[in-house]
């Protein structure tokens, strides 16, 4: 009697820690979709509208060096893993997509893997997941920084996983980062100051940026290279180009970049009644 009362209370117990604790949900097909989200616990499939490859100006000398590295990736040679570090709106994160984008129209099988900054603690999970898909795959964190002062024990998570051991990403991955910061952590004078403590952690941040075998700076435009990327724009989508009225537009938002100029294009086919896509 005593057997069997033991028994449903541990039944009754394993079935609210069920509750309590739901299993996984499921993993979408890895093998099937051109472009994944990782949200910490598993994979989703995502819309990949991937901006042209061809229509990214002013970054070529960049994008080739990214799409070299990647082709390479996607055939199973050795790749770098790439740290695209510069000024807001320049295409860091554009032509990550495009390249994929780039490489899938030619046939080959490489496909995104989006990661939020704030999932870095759950990416050995990620890993053993794709370990065994038989395909490659780039695993994209966008917008990756460490406030002064904090963060630390993700850094140390990010140098483990590109560092090698068991929790290092499999030969099928490689990861994809960018920055407003060239060393992913800023920089202060005071620093120098600071106790030992503090320059270990701010050390210890600085050195991730040394495990990325490629390192791409992407910098703020001149007016001749913003106006240029317009033109380019214009042309490619039919729209009539004025040189000064995208100079003021820029001007009037006090910066110019890739992101203004297609914020630029996007006004200027409102204002035709003109649709258009930038991955079209």
């Amino acid at each position: 009697m005593n057997d069997l009362l033991n028994h449903q209370t541990l039944t009754r117990i394993a079935e609210a820690l069920e509750r309590l604790a739901p299993p996984l949900p499921p993993v979408a097909d890895l093998m099937a979709y051109p472009a994944y989200v990782w949200d910490g616990r598993t994979a989703h499939a995502v819309d990949f509208e991937p901006a042209d490859y061809d229509l990214l100006s002013g970054i070529d000398a960049q994008k080739e060096v990214l799409l070299e590295n990647s082709r390479r990736h996607a055939q199973g040679l050795p790749a770098h893993d790439a740290l695209i570090w510069g000024a807001r709106g320049t295409g860091k994160s554009a032509s990550v997509a495009a390249v994929v984008g780039r490489l899938r129209q030619e046939g080959m099988a490489v496909a995104l893997m989006q990661c939020g900054a704030d999932h870095l603690s759950t990416l050995p999970d990620l890993f053993r997941l794709l370990r065994d898909v038989a395909r490659p795959f780039i695993l994209f964190i966008d917008d990756l920084g460490f406030d002064d002062g904090a963060g630390g024990g993700d850094a140390r998570v990010m140098r483990s996983l590109l560092d090698g051991g068991a929790s290092a990403r499999p030969a099928n991955v490689r990861l994809y980062v960018t920055s407003n910061r060239r060393h992913i952590v800023s920089r202060q004078m005071s620093e120098q100051d600071d106790p030992i403590n503090r320059r270990d952690v701010v050390d210890d941040k600085l050195a991730l940026s040394d495990r990325f075998g490629l390192s791409l700076g992407y910098h703020a435009m001149d007016q001749d290279a913003y106006v240029a990327v317009v033109e380019g724009y214009a042309r490619h989508y039919g729209l009539p180009f004025d040189a000064k009225d995208a100079i003021f537009w820029a001007t009037q938002r006090g910066s110019r970049s890739g992101r203004v100029a297609w914020q630029y294009i996007t006004e200027l086919a409102g204002r035709e009644g003109k649709a258009i896509r930038r991955g079209a």
